[in-house]
């Protein structure tokens, strides 16, 4: 988890300090936050399917 960690590059005020334009600001926003949306929407397609099999069993 550490090495993960280590490895991202969490500097995001430096990039939008850095950013040719304004439009570069909204897309390291969207790319900082697509991963923790893809994650929720995962755990949720699972929660889903796993619900509905319990249901089918009984």
């Amino acid at each position: 988890m550490r090495l993960a960690l280590f490895l991202q590059d969490l500097s995001i005020e430096e990039k939008i300090e850095n950013a040719p334009d304004s439009s570069y600001e909204i897309g390291v926003f969207i790319g900082s936050l697509l991963p923790f949306v893809v994650l929720v929407v995962l755990a949720y397609i699972i929660y889903n399917k796993s619900k509905n099999r319990t249901f089918k069993d009984n």
